[in-house]
């Protein structure tokens, strides 16, 4: 056989030799050196080669079988979800990595394989650290004999090696082209596809051959193309196959390829001279706080920028605009975040159930998965009845996720097989409907009909009710919302979750798609199919669930509620009195002891009793210890609270014995005056021809209480807490005052001597 004259061609005999005496390897080689297509076909015996994406899988076959002067499906061929072509005589056949992990589930030795080729490593998908952790795994089990082949791009390489124990390391050199990098950041308040055609512009301008420009998604792509006067083709993961394929094939013509990271790796597009990349890619996201799963836009990494530009020297010298300031450069992180740290991990926990280990903890991975994200992705799928033993490899062999495989199988038994597949092909699709409106949705054209049909062999049931709500409740049962009010726009899901929808009418809805765009205060709904609670109880029965609802909400509220999740569906008066009085003291906690009526008697005698407990450490009648102690008796409601006795409350809270020296201890009267225990020490507030008989001042349980001493007429003349120095001291100069103001009053010079 011959092959091209490629840069992995020179280390080929020192790669087969690795492969025979260890087993392993990982060979480290950029774009373009013929890692992809030439090692396989280099390698003996069956052959299975794992790419990351469908499109790169077929194009490597493509790839293959060109080189060898055969068509797909012969020598070389492809498996990959929806589309297959092999035959007996495939010896190398290139599949995803997801479809390889279901392959491996049914077969955990991998009959008649002798090699797995694991390419592109580096980009650390989901699907391809779970496929290595499983084939770690089964050849330390049951397949020592198999070969695995580690490749990556970049120069990440020595924590695969020691995953594969300490597997060689071999490297080749990229035969590029120099590449000049230009940056063209963005104006002021530019949006990113402006700066990006501004730059496409200047390439074409600047370049002979084609520009591919690398955008986020399908929406900066389609913004993009109609800002350029150019021909323009279009690379993302949302065509159909015989599209993107074509878009791979040289034009006749200068051409803007514009295509999302998916022409990162992994396939070559021809005739491109220049790069120009937006600097971002779009990555999914989940927030498990509010259960929306969605796509954030992030800044690239500079392997993967590094990556993108080496695109620009494959065939020839090339250019590379950089659609952000250089100085930002360097700010870049080093490598992108591995998928298994921030994605949904639904389906890779359901894998790992099959497999054997829930937690995943007897694998070896490169990164292990999060444990709070494991155990919510076990939680939804045990909320969807996917781990019950006799549904689990069921709903996995069906190799879509886990909620919309439970939704075709439950959903065709009870809304039919058409009706289900459709549903659920039109939400495993990836592209965004134009509408809100599901009935609308599935009436659209789109690749996800040929999926449909697909999956409508699945099914169990022709008939049904024909309910695509019924389909999305049983894929996503936390997500049926309710509406708050009779006129409002916002919903509220099962989850908890608010969302907002503006054009329906329905009091239920089946959320399919729902995201949250940063600062907004509500989540959006994206697609939804008007639904009934008759409906979400029976798809979310799981959810349903009964409690009381006990609370103050200025008044007793104590009721049995049955709720949906979060939404309540009805709600029954709790006649029990031990409940209603439990609202009741939230009450008298958030609200106070303001709730009971409080007699001038009951305040003076809770004031003295406060005195009493300060000095004598009789019981505290401070709020909390009163709501604490307080016998409610009957009371069940707000206004019964008046009716509450608070004086003879506070009467049963008095220590015995000491209780019958309570008048004495802390006296209402002391002579003709009233004592006030509102402050810390007791005053009295007394005449002063009525106080001329004590020489010393009174004293409470100990304490020499505040003498307030009142004119004949009731006003203020003196405050003392030593009345024997008054007498002394400031009596005469108060004295003088009192007798010119009230001259028919005694005014002795020394009155403290009639005390004695």
């Amino acid at each position: 056989m011959h092959l091209p004259d490629l840069p992995v061609k020179s280390v080929l005999p020192e790669l087969l030799r690795t492969l025979e005496h260890h087993g392993s390897a990982v060979l480290v080689a950029p774009p373009g050196t013929g890692k992809t297509t030439l090692v396989p076909l280099a390698l003996p015996g069956k052959v299975v080669v794992a790419e990351p994406r469908r499109i790169a899988a077929r194009a490597a076959a493509a790839r293959m079988a060109s080189l060898l002067g055969e068509p797909v499906g012969h020598t070389v061929g492809y498996s990959v979800r929806g589309d297959r072509k092999t035959s007996r005589h495939t010896r190398i056949e290139v599949v995803t990595s997801g479809l390889l992990v279901r392959r491996l589930q049914h077969d955990q030795e991998l009959t008649g394989v002798g090699t797995v080729l694991l390419d592109e490593c580096h980009e650390r998908h989901l699907d391809a650290d779970l496929l290595l952790a499983l084939l770690l795994d089964a050849k330390a089990g049951l397949r020592p004999d198999l070969r695995l082949l580690a490749t990556s791009a970049t120069v990440a390489a020595q924590r695969l090696a020691d995953l594969l124990g300490d597997a060689p390391v071999l490297h080749t050199e990229a035969r590029t082209f120099d590449t000049t990098i230009t940056y063209v950041p963005p104006a002021r308040n530019e949006h990113i596809e402006n700066t990006v055609a501004r730059a496409i512009n200047r390439a074409l301008s600047e370049v002979d051959g084609d520009v591919l420009a690398f955008l986020p998604g399908v929406r900066e792509i389609n913004r993009t193309a109609r800002l350029l006067n150019a021909d323009t083709v279009v690379l993302h993961g949302q065509l159909k196959a015989a599209v993107q394929d074509a878009a791979l094939q040289p034009g006749p013509r200068q051409r803007v390829v514009l295509a999302t990271s998916i022409a990162e790796s992994s396939l070559t597009v021809p005739g491109v001279r220049a790069v120009v990349d937006a600097g971002l890619a779009r990555v999914p996201r989940v927030d498990h706080r509010r259960g929306l799963a969605g796509l954030a836009t992030i800044r690239v990494s500079q392997a993967v920028a590094d990556q993108r530009a080496g695109r620009a020297g494959r065939e020839a010298p090339g250019r590379v605009y950089r659609c952000w300031p250089e100085h930002e450069h360097s700010t870049l992180p080093r490598y992108p975040e591995p998928e298994i740290r921030t994605a949904d991990l639904t389906r890779l926990a359901l894998e790992l159930a099959v497999w054997g280990t829930p937690d995943g903890s007897g694998l070896n991975w490169w990164d292990a998965p999060p444990e709070g994200a494991l155990k919510a992705a076990q939680e939804t799928l045990t909320a969807i009845g996917a781990l019950e033993p006799d549904r689990r490899d069921r709903i996995a062999s069906v190799g879509l996720h886990p909620r919309l495989g439970r939704a075709l199988i439950d959903g065709s038994a009870l809304a039919g097989n058409r009706t289900a597949a459709e549903v659920v092909a039109l939400l495993d699709d990836s592209t965004h409907p134009a509408t809100t409106d599901l009935a609308t949705a599935l009436k659209s054209p789109g690749k996800w009909r040929q999926e449909a049909k697909k999956l409508e062999k699945l099914g169990t049931n022709p008939q049904g009710n024909g309910d695509p709500a019924l389909v999305v409740a049983l894929a996503y049962p936390e997500r049926l919302a309710k509406r708050r009010s009779k006129n409002s726009t916002v919903y509220l899901m099962a989850n908890g979750t608010a969302v907002e929808h503006d054009n329906s009418h329905s009091q239920w809805l089946a959320v399919a798609i729902a995201d949250r765009e940063p600062g907004s205060k509500h989540g959006r709904i994206r697609l939804a199919a008007p639904a009934d609670e008759e409906l979400a109880v029976t798809a979310a029965a799981a959810l349903v669930h009964t409690v009381d609802d006990i609370r103050w909400d200025r008044d007793v509220v104590a009721n049995s509620v049955r709720k949906l999740g979060a939404i309540t569906l009805d709600e029954r008066p709790l006649n029990d009195l031990a409940k209603s009085q439990q609202a009741l003291r939230m009450g008298l906690e958030a609200e106070g002891l303001g709730l009971l009526k409080w007699t001038d008697a009951a305040k003076r005698l809770r004031e003295r009793m406060a005195f009493l407990h300060r000095t004598r450490d009789w019981p505290a009648v401070d709020d909390e210890s009163l709501i604490r102690s307080l016998d409610l008796g009957k009371a069940k409601k707000r206004s019964d609270l008046a009716k509450i006795d608070t004086a003879q409350v506070l009467r049963n809270l008095l220590p015995w014995p000491e209780a019958a020296e309570f008048d004495q201890l802390a006296p209402e009267r002391i002579g003709q005056g009233k004592v006030d225990y509102t402050q810390d020490v007791p005053a009295l507030h007394v005449r002063i021809q009525d106080a001329m008989k004590w020489a010393d001042t009174p004293k409470i349980a100990g304490v020499p209480v505040v003498v307030h001493l009142l004119s004949p007429a009731g006003r203020p003349t003196a405050v003392t807490s030593d009345l024997r120095s008054f007498w002394r001291n400031g009596y005469l100069r108060v004295r003088s005052e009192l007798k010119g103001r009230y001259p028919k009053h005694h005014w002795p010079e020394r009155p403290y001597d009639k005390s004695r």
